[in-house]
Formats: structure tokens, C-alpha cells, sequence
């Protein structure tokens, strides 16, 4: 149990985030690629020539597979799941983008070929990333009584909200095919009318002034052959505000922004004002893809817009340190920025160690399950790519494997992986504790293969402490603490057991474990208070 009235003496207590969405763990679906739950909407016969529905991507090995097309994933394969979803520990499911994408395989660019990066030439938008229409639902997601609005219903029904990722500096492909396509590049209002057009021309032959379907775009290109939205036209930002505030108002909880750095901050400024100005505090986290710390804080300033990011310093340090035996738990505390750092504040941010846009991780079982143990009990919001419950597609990248069809066979027997029983062990202990989700952290130690660190929340009447102990190593270790120990009864986290706790605490710690325990009421050791009084005062920029 809690303690109820338990309010700190230290201001207003210690925490490390009041931010609702703190409390959420993220299951990230690559909605094409999870579960096809209705081959009504797979569309195998579209695109004519540039056909849509399963292209193998070129050049694949013997035995190895990847696909640029569609394979049949959709709202209902997601709702389908919702239970496993849930019982996992997640509380949120973030989908890749809704709207509707061109119909045709792209015949411009590069040709994507296995191994392939930045080449989109016989690809699909079955990612959702290129955008024609953003009022309009693509065609492969949707089933009877599953539009986007009976989506979020059902999955809420089901205790999870749904994560909306958008896109605001792009749309789809837009030039450099050698016949223009019907589609690529064009943009369509809420009522199907056409509102730009890069009639497949180079960025640098549009021309603005005489022509208003080129408004749209810039001048200048950006990232491979997208069709680059301009920031400074105020009718973009209006389409934009427009189309995502119809989503949220159909039920999505929060956004993920890609290529959130790719736009000025001013532009995201005007925008989180406008969705917030409908929808107060609402949650928005980017994918600023830089390992500088210094670099992607600037988008979780409030003059900027106040978004949480992706941790790429974090997924960057968590992948050193779990593909790979004999590493130092201390690189991960260096990315944690806990005072001092750059961030607005640390732990608002996502944290994950893969995703669709970068090799899985790859690392062995042991490696996951001890990713894991870190992802679900240090300061962040935890977001898990699908399948890596049971090491899917281990150190794929895209074109290699990455953006994979799960399946619901998979699904099936992901509990006869051994990564899968110790995610839900323990993303369902965070999913009850305060503490882990929102608690101040305080490293005891972190050292080679061992982690001790508290994680402390006391506010707004509720007082919980977390002791979290690690072991990466491949042999029971026995932690031995005693700086800054609270004595009195602790509560093991997965046994219930209580634990009696003096001057010194010595605890074995299974190979690849993790273990937690619970002190429900307000510290009382006075160095500890002061120690966490500092670090509360250092959190925040």
C-alpha cells in the first residue's frame, strides 16, 4: 500500500516528473508490419505495374527476407493483440502515421536494394511516412467500424491509449521519376482538392511566386526525394494544425514527431501552441536523430515548444552496453543528465534502444533481458520496438530485415521466448509503481555489471521509494549497500516479502536480474533528504 498524507518536508516533495504521460510504457507498431487482422483491406491488386502489395526488396540472400510493399497489418491486427499488448506491461500503443499515402510503388530515386539506405526507388508507403492527404485514412487500415475514431475507442476499452507519430516536414516523393506519377508529390485538402504539387520537378526549378501549387514546398529539398513542406508559408502550418487536431479529436493521446529537427524551432513552437491551446498539456515527444545531448535538448525548452525527445544519447549508450559482454554499467549513467544537463527535464524523455529507423539491437537474450530490467526502472517513459519481446530480427537494419512482418503466430509464441516472460515481469511492476515511473533517481552505484540506484516519489500525499538493484553479469551477485540506506521494512517488489533493512544491506541479485524493493512511506535518513533536496533543485533547466 501507498502512504496516503505523506507529504515531504523539502518543498513539495521529490519527484522526478509531474507529467501524466510519465506513467505510460510504449508498445511501438509498425502497423503494416504487426498483425493482419483483415485481408479486406490489403489492396493486393493496386498499383497496376507499380504494383504495392508484397515487393520483396532485391538482392536479399539466401534464406534472409525483406519487403518494400505492403504486407496486410492494419487496426484490426492491433486490437486483435490489445490483450497481449496490455498483459505485457504497456499502456500505450504508438502506430506510425494514419493518412493516406500514394497508391503506386515510387519509380524515382534510388533503387532499394538489400543493404540499402536512403533509397526508396520500387518502395511503398506502407511506413505511412508519405503523406498525400493528411485529413484522409489510408485505405489499408481501416475495417468495418475501425476508422481511426473506433480504433482509439476499442483500444481504450482495452486500457491503452493510442500514440499518433506525424510528420510535419514532409510529404511523399516528389521528383525524379521518369513519368510523373498520379500521386507523388501532391497534397490534398480535407475535401480532396489539390493544394500543391511538385510536378515532379527538382526543388530548385519550382517556382513559388508564379505558381501557387508550388507555395507548398521548398525550394531547396531536403531528405532524399521528399517533398520538403515550407516553413515559413503560414498555410502549412495551417493544413498541419488542422489535419492533427481532426486525429486528436478522433481519439489519438499523443503525438511522436518525426524529423522534428528538420523544421525551426519557431515553426513546432507555433504548432505545440495551437494543439495545446485545444488540448492543454498535451504530450508530444521528436525524433531529433543526433547522439549530442546538447543538440536535441533544445526541443524540450518551453520558448521552443516544450516537446519531450527520443533519447538517442541514452539508446546509443544502452546499446554499447547490452550487445556486447564485459561492458560498464557506468556509460549508462553518463547519458542519464540527472542534474545539470541540458534538458528541460530528463525524465520526460522517451526512452528505447531500437526502432524501424536504425539497426535492431543485437544482443543476445541475456542482452534484452538485461536492456530491459534498465528501460523499465531508470528515469525515462520506456517505448519497446514490436517483436524485440522475442529478439526479432536481431541487428537488422532496414532493407535487412528491420520493418519485417511479425504475424500472429508470433504473437502466439512469443511466451516461449525467454526475453518475454522477463519484459512483463517487469514493465508490469513499473506499470504499479510510482517511483519507477515518476520518481526522482539517486545512483548508489554503477559499476561493470552491477547497477544500485534509488528512484524516490513523494508528492500530491503519495510517498514511495525504489530500491533497484542490477546484475548484468552472467553469475548471482550479492549487492552490498551502505551510503545513504534507509533502515526500516521494506517490501520485496516481486515477492512481497518484507525485508528488514539496518545499517547495511547485503542482497543476491540472480544473473541477469533485477530486483526491487518498496519503502511505502516518507524517508527519514536526513543525508539522504539533502541529497535528494540537491538533485531535486539541479533537475530542471
Amino acid at each position: 500500500m501507498l502512504a496516503s498524507g505523506a507529504q515531504a518536508a523539502d518543498g513539495d516533495g521529490f519527484y522526478g516528473t509531474t507529467e501524466p504521460f510519465a506513467s505510460e510504457a510504449v508498445y511501438f507498431v509498425l502497423t503494416d508490419r504487426f498483425v493482419n487482422g483483415d485481408p479486406s483491406n490489403d489492396h493486393r491488386d493496386q498499383g497496376g505495374k507499380n504494383g504495392t502489395f508484397d515487393v520483396p526488396t532485391p538482392g536479399a540472400p539466401a534464406g534472409e527476407s525483406d519487403n518494400i510493399g505492403y504486407l496486410g497489418g492494419d487496426f484490426k491486427g492491433i486490437v486483435d493483440n490489445a490483450g497481449y499488448i496490455r498483459e505485457m506491461g504497456f499502456t500505450s500503443v504508438w502506430v506510425t502515421p494514419i493518412v493516406d499515402n500514394p497508391d503506386e510503388a515510387f519509380t524515382g530515386g534510388t533503387p532499394a536494394v538489400w543493404g540499402s539506405s536512403f533509397s526508396d526507388r520500387g518502395k511503398t508507403g506502407f511506413h505511412g511516412y508519405w503523406g498525400i492527404n493528411f485529413y484522409k485514412l489510408d485505405e489499408h487500415l481501416p475495417s468495418a467500424g475501425l476508422d481511426f475514431a473506433g480504433f482509439t475507442r476499442a483500444m481504450k476499452e482495452q486500457k491503452l491509449d493510442v500514440v499518433l507519430d506525424i510528420v510535419g516536414n514532409h510529404g511523399s516523393p516528389a521528383f525524379s521519376m521518369p513519368v510523373m506519377q498520379p500521386q507523388y508529390g501532391k497534397v490534398y485538402d480535407r475535401n480532396g482538392k489539390l493544394i500543391a504539387d511538385h510536378q515532379n520537378l527538382d526543388p530548385s526549378k519550382l517556382d513559388p511566386a508564379r505558381n501557387p501549387l508550388h507555395a507548398f514546398y521548398n525550394t531547396r529539398g531536403n531528405l532524399v526525394q521528399l517533398s520538403d513542406f515550407n516553413q515559413d508559408n503560414p498555410a502549412v502550418l495551417e493544413y498541419l494544425v488542422g489535419a492533427y487536431e481532426q486525429w486528436i479529436d478522433q481519439g489519438a493521446a499523443a503525438f511522436r514527431v518525426d524529423t522534428i529537427a528538420w523544421l525551426p524551432h519557431s515553426f513546432w513552437k507555433q504548432f505545440a501552441d495551437r494543439i495545446r491551446a485545444k488540448r492543454p498539456g498535451f504530450f508530444m515527444f521528436g525524433e531529433a536523430f543526433n547522439y549530442d545531448a546538447a543538440l536535441i535538448a533544445g526541443h524540450t525548452l518551453e520558448r521552443n515548444g516544450h516537446f519531450s525527445v527520443l533519447d538517442f544519447p541514452m539508446r546509443g549508450k544502452m546499446a554499447a552496453t547490452f550487445e556486447k559482454k564485459g561492458s560498464d554499467f557506468a556509460e549508462l549513467a553518463t547519458a542519464l543528465y540527472l542534474e545539470d544537463g541540458p534538458y528541460a527535464n530528463p525524465y520526460d524523455l522517451v526512452t528505447f534502444y531500437d526502432n524501424h529507423d536504425m539497426a535492431r539491437m543485437n544482443a543476445s537474450d541475456e542482452g534484452f533481458i538485461d536492456a530491459n530490467n534498465w528501460l523499465f526502472t531508470a528515469r525515462g517513459i520506456p517505448a519497446v520496438y514490436y517483436g524485440s519481446e522475442t529478439g526479432f530480427m536481431r541487428g537488422r537494419a532496414e532493407h535487412m530485415g528491420n520493418r519485417n512482418y511479425y504475424g500472429q503466430e508470433r504473437v502466439d509464441a512469443a511466451a516461449g521466448s525467454p526475453i518475454y516472460p522477463a519484459l512483463k515481469r517487469i514493465a508490469n511492476l513499473r506499470r504499479q509503481s510510482p517511483a519507477l515511473q515518476r520518481g526522482l533517481q539517486l545512483n548508489l552505484s554503477m559499476k561493470g555489471d552491477e547497477a544500485a540506484f534509488y528512484r524516490v516519489y513523494e508528492h500530491d500525499g503519495v510517498a514511495q521509494t525504489a530500491l533497484v538493484m542490477l546484475n548484468k553479469g552472467d553469475e548471482a551477485r550479492t549487492v552490498e549497500l551502505d551510503e545513504h540506506l534507509q533502515a526500516g521494512n521494506w517490501r520485496d517488489g516481486f515477492s512481497k516479502a518484507r525485508i528488514k533493512v539496518g545499517k547495511q544491506l547485503r542482497i543476491v541479485v540472480p544473473a541477469h536480474g533485477v530486483r526491487v524493493l518498496f519503502f511505502d512511506q516518507p524517508l527519514t535518513r536526513t543525508d539522504l533528504r539533502a541529497k535528494l533536496a540537491d538533485s531535486m533543485a539541479r533537475k530542471d533547466r
